[in-house]
């Protein structure tokens, strides 16, 4: 079915565009949860234990559809800003491919759907948190902090870090210190992340009437946030070898993607650009960000596969 408009009856009010597949696969926000899913599958990996491989897929799936129900639950809320912003005019809602109780009735379908195979397939701890993880996002960021206050990103980042705890959960049956060092990584994380994201796209946040920190407080205050955040990940990243937890096959992982991370938020702080199209170093963040983390946690694995 393609997602196009009839022609105009005789009333002369537009046909109703149809939704299909594609729409509903886009209110799940995939490119966000493939690295929610990675993280999750690699905290999986280093949990002490192992599973049917079965069970193991199917506390991933747990995991990807608890995010997707997260996403679709997000646009359902926040469908009026995200029509007036560029980067999300198009999605399904603001383009008028789906409507509202049908995103909230998929997302509520789908995430009571995970967390209920979840304790039934696997454990009623991993299910737990994986039900905190989708009403932290929903309730907590994205209806609570995100429109009123510039530290939604701070609070908000426990969101994108509850599923490695779930992942972890789901082989160990519980949340030692290491799963919680991971939980803290993607807290602090997430900040200088999104905030590069932010800096070239404040006129967007603007425009919705977002918060964001480069709206409330301007540019240089949220490069000197950056900068703080970045300054404060880096030693939290190397402290499971330096605890015992991990070896150092994963320990100079982190030590050499931590001082390229350094780099290039010290490059964002000394940035003096405003607009959007001279932001190098803040869009050269934004994308490394991602290529960081997926190799820190990719490392992780590597580290424990090897270890004797």
């Amino acid at each position: 079915m393609n997602n196009t408009a009839t022609a105009q009856p005789a009333t002369g009010v537009p046909t109703p565009l149809l939704a299909d597949w594609r729409d509903y696969f886009a209110l799940l926000k995939p490119r966000v949860m493939t690295l929610v899913i990675f993280t999750a599958a690699c905290a999986m990996v280093a949990a002490p234990g192992s599973l049917h491989p079965f069970l193991a897929f199917t506390g991933i799936l747990c995991i990807a559809v608890a995010a997707g129900a997260a996403g679709a639950l997000n646009q359902w809320y926040e469908a009026d800003i995200d029509a007036l912003m560029k980067r999300t005019a198009k999605r399904p809602l603001p383009a008028g491919k789906l409507q509202k109780p049908e995103a909230l009735a998929f997302g509520v379908i789908l995430g009571t759907g995970s967390v209920a195979i979840m304790g039934l397939a696997l454990n009623w701890v991993a299910a737990a948190w994986l039900a905190v993880s989708i009403l932290f996002y929903v309730v907590v960021y994205t209806a609570w902090l995100k429109r009123r206050t510039p530290q939604n990103i701070v609070i908000g980042g426990a969101a994108g870090a509850f599923p490695v705890i779930c992942g972890w959960a789901a082989v160990a049956g519980e949340t030692p210190m290491l799963a919680w060092i991971l939980f803290a990584i993607i807290f602090l994380w997430t900040p200088p992340h999104f905030w590069a994201l932010a800096l070239f796209m404040e006129a967007d946040y603007a425009k919705a009437g977002v918060p964001m920190l480069p709206v409330t407080h301007g540019f240089k205050e949220t490069r000197r946030q950056i900068l703080a955040y970045s300054a404060l990940l880096v030693p939290v990243t190397i402290a499971p070898p330096l605890l015992g937890l991990t070896d150092w096959a994963y320990g100079g992982t982190a030590i050499t993607l931590g001082v390229i991370f350094m780099v290039m938020a010290w490059n964002v702080y000394r940035s003096s650009a405003t607009l959007a199209a001279d932001m190098v170093a803040e869009k050269k963040l934004f994308k490394f960000s991602l290529l960081y983390l997926a190799c820190l946690f990719g490392a992780l694995v590597a580290d424990v596969l090897l270890l004797p």
